[in-house]
């Protein structure tokens, strides 16, 4: 017999938990360099435009299969339209599993850097040095082995606790805290001298920046920073009860993960800017730049613990809606919750194995040219990601149909002047879009 569908308590612990999936380190790692990578603030602009188009479009498309299906990600799409279309959720769910596992890696290191900036391990050493340290670290064959296993426990145990009192009451406590660390951070930034250029880089656009590259990251990153695609907003969809307006949700979800996104600019930009740093450091501007840029500021022994513990607070919510659909899929097959997810739990740990190895003692064994961790973040991110999102698109917009527009509208009682646009964003717009998406990731 299947397990009782579990249900959110209430309509704001749906929004703060959705949010927390979509908040993650998209936001406060990955958006911050490809800003700065892109241009600074007309980057910005086009990823405004793009996130509350497309980007809302296709959130809200995914909570509504979840909230008409009331069904785990694999039965969903057989739910409402016919078993063919189960592949949709097939991929989603595979883009979850091997996601968590590598995500989890670079979430341990999260873990390391709270504890060795609030010890001073980088006091006194430049950027070189950091550099250096950081390098050593990745290598070792234990250490990050150690870390992420901590992040996957972490993890299992808030989904442990189940929908209502484990995901919902941990995502009421750490994002409120996020925002509070997040807003110390701005605060402290803006404060440091010089910090008015990186203001400047990151809110008075030049329009002579923006070309096809600039355009296409920030489609990607819109549609990568919300969750999309991955299953994680269709199963907390099937959590919701009937009384809930989801396209105002949706409207609240998208609101706060852009807002993270542009504090998070606002927290890291100008002090890079102040201290004579390279925005354009790419990846290396979280575990490299920034710890630089906290050791040499006053405060710097706070502000650089609290900047990573604010990344392994955006880290575990996401790496929770990352868990949860795996969990569901056994969940409403008769499966006990606990047993299910340490089962879960456990083999991504083991899978994350190879991603971390391949940073150190096995960073000369290449596949295509690429370490493990860098294959998985490539066929997820660029392949599997935009065809589970360009499915669900077509899906949601030419198969459900009006299904999709009456779960949208509560079944006619309250009808919206953009369903007509949002239907049509879904039917032709998203599938061009996301089509240039995999194009342009596969070039």
């Amino acid at each position: 017999m299947n397990a009782p569908r579990e249900k959110w308590h209430s309509r704001i612990g749906f929004i703060v938990a959705a949010a927390g999936s979509a908040v993650g380190l998209g936001n406060i790692w990955k958006f911050p360099y490809i800003t700065g990578e892109n241009g600074g603030a007309a980057f910005l602009l086009l990823y405004l435009a793009i996130v509350f188009t497309l980007g809302l479009s296709l959130l809200l498309a995914e909570v509504a299969v979840g909230r008409a299906s009331q069904s785990d990600a694999l039965s969903a799409f057989q739910v409402l339209g016919h078993r063919g279309w189960t592949v949709v959720g097939a991929i989603g769910l595979s883009v979850a599993f091997l996601i968590l596992s590598f995500y989890s890696v670079i979430a341990g290191w999260t873990i390391a850097y709270v504890i060795k900036s609030a010890d001073g391990a980088f006091t006194g050493l430049d950027i070189g040095g950091i550099g250096n340290s950081f390098a050593d670290f990745i290598s070792d064959p234990w250490q990050p082995l150690i870390y992420q296993a901590v992040f996957v426990a972490l993890t299992v145990f808030v989904v442990l606790k189940g929908v209502a009192s484990g995901i919902e009451r941990v995502s009421k406590i750490l994002m409120p805290l996020l925002f509070v660390i997040l807003l110390a951070l701005v605060a402290r930034s803006l404060t440091l001298p010089g910090a008015q250029a990186g203001v400047d880089f990151f809110l008075s656009p030049d329009f002579s920046k923006i070309n096809g590259s600039v355009f296409m990251a920030a489609l990607g990153q819109a549609f990568f920073s919300l969750s999309i695609g991955m299953s994680a907003m269709l199963t907390y969809g099937s959590y919701i009860d009937r009384e809930t307006r989801i396209g105002r949700s949706a409207w609240y979800i998208v609101s706060l993960d852009t807002l993270v996104a542009v504090l998070a600019g606002l927290a890291i930009l100008p002090a890079v800017f102040a201290f004579g740093l390279d925005p354009k450091a790419g990846p290396a501007l979280t575990f490299i730049t920034l710890p630089t840029v906290f050791q040499a500021m006053p405060g710097g022994a706070i502000f650089g613990p609290a900047f990573f513990v604010l990344l392994l607070i955006a880290a575990l919510t996401s790496s929770v809606s990352l868990l949860e659909p795996l969990v569901a899929l056994f969940r409403d097959r008769g499966f006990a919750r606990a047993p299910t997810t340490i089962a879960i739990g456990s083999v991504t740990f083991l899978l994350g194995i190879p991603s971390s190895l391949s940073q150190g003692v096995w960073a000369d064994f290449k596949l295509f040219g690429m370490s493990f961790l860098d294959l998985l973040d490539f066929l997820t991110s660029n392949i599997m990601l935009p065809i589970s999102g360009l499915m669900l698109a077509i899906f949601v917009g030419w198969v459900m149909g009006p299904r999709a527009a009456d779960e949208v509208t509560m079944d006619g009682e309250h009808p919206g002047i953009l369903l007509t646009l949002w239907i049509f964003i879904l039917r032709f717009v998203a599938p061009l879009a996301i089509l240039a998406i995999l194009i342009n990731g596969l070039m």
